[in-house]
């Protein structure tokens, strides 16, 4: 599947006005697998990465020092997808080890703390980010839905990886910020052999089986995780506020469900 390359916020802003969106809804990208989207957080316009797998939302160190900002720890208002927050928590990290090597200059991170109780769209190709308040979604369509498991606070599916001799098995976290397909502990990666290091024999997900995923290892979120690369082939729903999953095909365009229910 092809992913468009990365958008400056000036474009994506002109773009997004050439193409009016729903309230709710943004333009977003694919930044080294992650989701990136327009927000302003605290003032600071800029490129965030959007992640269900971070606890916490976060401004980046360097950008606040711009703005002014010398605070470790605010309580922001945030704009994003249409949708205003107001003085929500937010803490001000040096981002770097994160987003080294992002062609997009990242501002900070959108995390499950300020998604809780909202219900999140996501389409990768073009990559688009619905985010409604729960009475407020549209319809999803036709598509499977699973009960989504709770890890630490933070949204998780059932899933199996495996390098073909070990298999690791559970819940694991949805991290729309991880640019690999899946997150496992270090232990696990240290014993693999060093043929094919990077990969995955498969992950069996959503009852589908992907074959030779990209694996990581990360220090900055859920040590066992599903990323955005996991979710290529899917029009996805995280449902945040009755704790459900919802997958389509990417592509599919049959008849819109009217059965009421989002």
């Amino acid at each position: 599947m092809k992913i468009a390359a990365p958008v400056a916020t000036a474009a994506l802003l002109m773009l997004t006005a050439a193409w009016p969106a729903q309230a709710g809804e943004t333009a977003c990208w694919i930044d080294k697998g992650a989701v990136v989207v327009p927000a302003v957080v605290a003032g600071v316009p800029g490129d965030y990465i959007l992640d269900t797998g971070s606890p916490h939302s976060q401004l980046h160190e360097t950008r606040a020092q711009g703005a002014g900002i010398a605070e470790t720890a605010l309580s922001a208002d945030v704009r994003l997808a249409g949708l205003a927050f107001s003085r929500r928590p937010v803490a001000v990290v040096d981002l770097d080890a994160r987003t080294l090597g992002f062609p997009t200059a990242i501002a900070g991170v959108i995390g499950a703390d300020l998604l809780d109780g909202l219900v999140l769209d996501l389409r990768m190709a073009p990559c688009r980010v619905g985010l409604y308040r729960p009475r407020e979604a549209p319809s999803f369509g036709r598509g499977r839905s699973w009960r989504l498991a709770r890890v630490d606070g933070l949204p998780a599916a059932h899933a199996t990886a495996t390098d073909g001799v070990r298999a690791a098995t559970g819940d694991f976290v949805i991290a729309t910020g991880l640019g690999q397909a899946v997150a496992l502990d270090a232990g696990f990666v240290a014993a693999r052999p060093a043929r094919g290091y990077g990969r995955l024999r498969a992950l069996s997900f959503a009852e589908d089986l992907q074959e030779h995923p990209g694996i990581a290892v990360t220090t900055v979120g859920p040590q066992t995780a599903l990323g955005a690369p996991a979710l290529l082939a899917y029009r996805v729903r995280i449902d945040l506020a009755r704790d459900r999953l919802r997958l389509a095909p990417a592509q599919e365009k049959g008849p819109p469900d009217r059965s009421g229910r989002p």
